[in-house]
């Protein structure tokens, strides 16, 4: 899956169908309308701060910039998904099952290496986060709380808040997200 490419598509047609200008993305999200250009054009790969803050801007969920056509029967193989990396390589973030209006959620499978964080922006409202961790500890401060998973440990919490996610083992640990979007 070339997600630079899908984003691309997507954005494009997402933003002609609410009939927007570059501009006026750039307003409603906070990204630069020369950003904006460069990822409709699929000439950078954006990250996953700057996915969210468009996603957010045209209130709509975060996979609608992921999405590709689906058929009755999906197998998603990781090997062949084009990961969001951030924090210096050490965050890898893999859209596994992207938001459908039918079912209201998305998944997503990271692997968070040590001394890897991702600090994220409150979701629309009403969003909720259901999170279990594989292999190792993860800190989650929701709202200034932390909370401390472990090796199969789950949390499910409101995402319209800032939340984070921090690794300070030894090991790559390894989450299960899924974001639900209750509107």
């Amino acid at each position: 899956m070339d997600v630079n490419r899908i984003v691309a598509n997507n954005l494009k047609a997402i933003r002609e169908n609410k009939k927007l200008s570059l501009d006026q993305v750039a307003k409603l999200s906070g990204v630069s309308k020369s950003m904006l250009g460069q990822i409709e054009r699929g000439e950078v790969n954006p990250t996953i701060s700057v996915v969210w803050k468009i996603a957010n801007g045209l209130k709509i969920s975060f996979t609608s910039l992921l999405d590709q056509a689906k058929s009755d029967v999906e197998i998603i193989r990781k090997d062949e998904i084009t990961p969001l990396i951030e924090d210096e390589d050490r965050f890898y973030n893999y859209p596994i099952i992207t938001f459908d209006e039918t079912r209201k959620f998305e998944q997503f499978y990271v692997e968070m290496k040590p001394g890897g964080s991702r600090k994220s922006e409150p979701h629309l409202m009403g969003t909720e986060e259901f999170v279990t961790s594989f292999g190792g500890e993860v800190v989650i401060n929701i709202a200034g709380r932390e909370f401390k998973l472990t090796d199969g440990d789950s949390i499910h919490f409101k995402s319209d808040v800032s939340h984070s996610y921090r690794n300070d083992g030894e090991k790559t640990i390894h989450l299960h997200m899924t974001i639900f979007y209750n509107q």
